[in-house]
C-alpha cells in the first residue's frame, strides 16, 4: 500500500499500529448543532472516496472520524 494517498487535495497517511492499519488525515475541528465534534465536510467526502477506492481494490475499509478533526479509513483485512 502507498504510504500517502491524496484525495481532493487531502493527504492521507498510512499508519500501522500493531493489529491496526489505517489512513489518517486531520482537518479543522467543527461542531454540529448538538456541540459534538464532526469532521470537515470536504475531508469527510475525501475519506469516503478513499474508502470506496480501497474497497474497489478488494480491501475491507471503513471511514470513521474521531476527535480534534481527525478522520481515519480503517483497513480490516
Amino acid at each position: 500500500m502507498e504510504k500517502y494517498i491524496t484525495i481532493n487535495g487531502w493527504r492521507f497517511k498510512l499508519v500501522n499500529q500493531g493489529d491496526w492499519t489505517f489512513y489518517e488525515c486531520r482537518g479543522a475541528i467543527l461542531y454540529d448543532d448538538d456541540h459534538d465534534q464532526m469532521p470537515e465536510p470536504k475531508l469527510w467526502e475525501a475519506a469516503e472516496k478513499l474508502e470506496y477506492m480501497l474497497i474497489g481494490q478488494g480491501l475491507k475499509a471503513e471511514a470513521n472520524h474521531s476527535e480534534k478533526g481527525w478522520v481515519e479509513v480503517t483497513i480490516n483485512n
